[in-house]
């Protein structure tokens, strides 16, 4: 695959009025969230509860690609049906979420660092062939207590940027995605000025290791303060924080921008998603890349039961077309009453 054919899937992905579905919860993360639903993490289950999902017609024509986790992308529907085929049936592409969890960094002071680098190289191919195009990294970046030290920076984004090397070499588009929590009492300017030191950094090992901008998604943090912190943050205050950070150093190569929803409220991350586009004044897409704020809804509305199968549907469809007018600047709170 050509740096123009990355590119196409890349702008794709960021299509006008779509999104990414992170679906890629791990079988840990994913029991949490049927634990909380009253429904056991069963492969049946987790496999019932994304087909409900991706044969969400109408809501799948709000998203673009798919995050899917190593599980979900060899499953099958219930009447034998791939889910990947699924998906591109509903005209989004598939991705795959190819790192291993964090560890921690021995010598930086509680800093983790991502795993997954070691037979990437042999796993990327068996994904295509599967049918996945673009994939995802996620480097976990703690604002709190001191943190990040520089080498548990460098070390995150050093292999954030290995790993994007190894999906294009492999025709795959990566997701680059350096997270700064926001689970901490960090301010707005804390993570304003952490986030800057984050994705310049990133962008630097991008550069080293010759990775092609223009074949690249970056799903970063939006700046917001930590869910402790003392002071909270307006929704245009947020808005323009972020694209003032973005723009100070995402290149204008870089063919879109994707949020992740980093556990703010579904309407929060519609809202300030919305509040940039409507700003603009910015070289690239903005769209959506989130899996709670898409998904609590649905899960909470389908509880495991085949009869809530399609109010679970429309729960979903509701937040993808809430979140795809959010991506054009469209969005409003008063359509947050009319729900599919």
């Amino acid at each position: 695959m050509s740096l123009a054919d990355l590119n196409k899937v890349a702008m794709a992905m960021v299509a006008p009025g779509r999104g990414i579905l992170a679906a890629d919860e791990s079988s840990g993360t994913i029991k949490k969230r049927f634990d909380a639903i009253g429904v056991e993490s069963t492969e049946a289950n987790r496999r019932d509860y994304r087909e409900m999902l991706f044969r969400a017609k109408e809501g799948m024509s709000y998203i673009s690609g798919v995050i899917l986790y190593d599980e979900t992308i060899w499953q099958k529907a219930e009447d034998g049906t791939p889910l990947v085929k699924l998906i591109e049936a509903a005209g989004s592409i598939p991705g795959i979420k190819v790192d291993e969890g964090t560890e921690d960094l021995a010598g930086a002071r509680g800093d983790v660092i991502t795993k997954g680098l070691d037979g990437l190289s042999k796993r990327l191919p068996k994904y295509y062939e599967q049918g996945a195009r673009f994939a995802k990294w996620r480097a976990v970046i703690d604002p709190t207590g001191g943190r990040p030290s520089y080498a548990g920076l460098l070390s995150n984004v050093h292999a954030l940027a290995r790993y994007a090397n190894l999906c294009q070499a492999a025709n795959i588009v990566p997701i680059v995605e350096p997270e700064v929590l926001m689970d901490g009492d960090n301010d707005i300017e804390q993570t304003y000025a952490i986030t800057q030191w984050v994705l310049k950094e990133t962008f630097q090992q991008l550069y080293y290791l010759n990775v092609e901008l223009e074949g690249i998604v970056l799903k970063p943090n939006m700046i917001v303060p930590g869910k402790k912190a003392a002071k909270k943050a307006g929704i245009e205050e947020v808005a323009e924080q972020t694209i003032r950070c973005l723009k100070s150093c995402v290149p204008s190569a870089v063919p879109g921008i994707a949020f992740l929803s980093g556990g703010q409220s579904d309407e929060e991350a519609t809202a300030h998603l919305d509040a940039m586009n409507k700003l603009g004044g910015f070289p690239w897409k903005m769209t959506f890349s989130y899996g709670r704020a898409l998904q609590a809804a649905p899960q909470k509305a389908w509880s495991g039961k085949k009869e809530n199968l399609h109010a679970g549907q429309a729960a979903f469809t509701h937040r993808a077309r809430m979140n795809g007018l959010a991506s054009l600047g469209k969005w409003s709170p008063e359509l947050e009453k009319k729900v599919a």
